[in-house]
């Protein structure tokens, strides 16, 4: 990383600091997305990868309206999204055992594997990341964005 190059600010003089934190953090989106999926299992996509973060992460089996939810896709996408894992055996659907209409998504021990190997993968990156920028700046800014996370999540629909 070089010193020297200096990249434009998030937004235009005058927006608001806030629109240009949330620009920040939509631009740092697309680039970590782009640089996960480059180290993610052929086949994988960063979606994929999120269900089974996000059911490892929770600790949750879920139907495919509360992982389109949790998402904020449309139903059809996630049910693609799952039968795609379901193909690869990373994850299976259950049912519940009070009303057998209703099927959550389980992850497998595979998609369980699979998701720490992702993970893994991204250990060239990460210290990279890390000889750059210093852990403590590391740890100072998750709690900020942690809080950022939650208050967007109570104002969604």
């Amino acid at each position: 990383m070089t010193e020297d190059v200096q990249a434009k600010p998030a937004g235009l003089k005058g927006d608001p600091i806030e629109f240009a934190v949330m620009t920040e953090i939509g631009i740092i989106n697309q680039l970590a997305d782009n640089l996960f999926q480059a180290h993610l299992p052929k086949g994988m996509t960063v979606a994929q990868f999120s269900v089974l973060n996000h059911l490892l992460r929770l600790d949750v089996q879920e139907t495919i309206s509360e992982l389109a939810g949790a998402m904020q896709v449309a139903q059809p996408t996630m049910s693609s999204t799952v039968r795609k894992l379901e193909d690869k055996g990373l994850v299976e659907l259950i049912h519940e055992p009070n009303d057998r209409r209703i099927r959550r998504v389980a992850v497998t021990a595979t998609g369980a594997q699979l998701r720490n190997d992702a993970v893994a993968a991204l250990a060239p990156m990460a210290d990279i990341l890390r000889a750059n920028i210093p852990e403590t700046d590391w740890e100072a800014l998750l709690p900020h964005l942690h809080r950022i996370r939650v208050f967007l999540d109570q104002l969604r629909d």
